[in-house]
């Protein structure tokens, strides 16, 4: 009876240690500001719970605007980012050096991923879809799915020690039908941490109250004073709940909590990383 107990102990203090396992995340973007909009919930509240998060820019965003470019704007940017981070809370933000709308999946910026990915040691690496309007968030999705194997592999970039381990790579949402829909294999509450999301997009004015303006045609209806204009971008990037969204949520919240979610994040498991079960997914992510 007694090797019964303590048996029954050692498991228990195993289930422990892996709920108490802090994750590295790095979560992968085109632009200085896209992990920030797909992400920033979620990362947010893994930091807040001991997670070592890290957010990665593909370009380092220098022909996005208006009125400004090149150099002056990618360090505008780069400064935006760098005040994000300290608002979400995460460890690092780093942007590469590659120029903005003229990515391509090539083999020196794949590199450049498998680096990223390797250094922070990530247990999970979380990017876009390859299929999307702008070619910039296409190729970053293809060169972190051609990353996914490799990162692993010991004689490819060898000068960055690989992974023992193939982390779980995963999908930010979004609405693009084809070739398929995106599929919520998880989704993540965030209205208690809403209000900090867009205290944090705030950091990037040049995107979220110029260029993005601008290009919507909204930039007459930007307000002025600090408070509104965050109340103002709060109401831009509120998105409703899709069907399928708000199932998976119901799938993991429960049906009652499900159905007053307002704000959340969802993601999708990528087929060519580590492919944990629908419980162990979940873990993976804050509730």
């Amino acid at each position: 009876m007694k090797w019964q107990v303590f048996l029954l102990t050692l498991l228990m203090a195993a289930g422990t240690m892996a709920q108490d396992k802090k994750l590295r995340v790095i979560a992968i973007g085109a632009h200085p500001d896209d992990c920030d909009l797909k992400f920033g919930g979620t990362a947010i509240k893994l930091a807040a719970a001991g997670h070592a998060v890290k957010f990665l820019s593909v370009t380092n965003g220098d022909a996005g605007h208006h009125e400004m470019a090149g150099g002056t704007l990618a360090r505008r940017r780069y400064l935006e980012t760098q005040e994000a981070a300290r608002r979400f809370g995460i460890a690092e933000y780093q942007v590469l050096d590659n120029h903005d709308a003229e990515l391509e999946p090539v083999l020196a910026v794949r590199k450049q991923i498998i680096r990223a990915i390797r250094d922070w040691k990530a247990d999970v690496v979380v990017a876009p879809r390859p299929n999307d309007y702008h070619p910039d968030h296409r190729y970053t999705g293809v060169l972190v799915q051609d990353a996914a194997f490799l990162v692993v592999v010991p004689n490819v970039v060898a000068d960055s020690p690989a992974l023992r381990d193939n982390p779980v790579f995963l999908y930010y949402q979004d609405g693009f039908q084809k070739p398929a829909p995106f599929r919520p294999d998880v989704v993540v509450a965030i209205d208690d941490v809403w209000e900090r999301k867009v205290n944090a997009l705030d950091a990037h004015v040049s995107q979220f109250y110029e260029w993005l303006p601008w290009l919507d045609h909204r930039l007459d209806q930007v307000p002025r004073e600090a408070d509104a204009r965050r109340k103002w971008l709060g109401g831009m990037r509120a998105q409703s709940l899709s069907e399928a969204a708000r199932e998976a949520a119901a799938r993991r919240y429960g049906a009652e909590r499900a159905r007053t979610i307002r704000h959340a994040e969802s993601f999708e498991l990528c087929e060519y990383g580590r492919r944990p079960g629908a419980e162990e997914l979940s873990s993976l992510f804050p509730r």
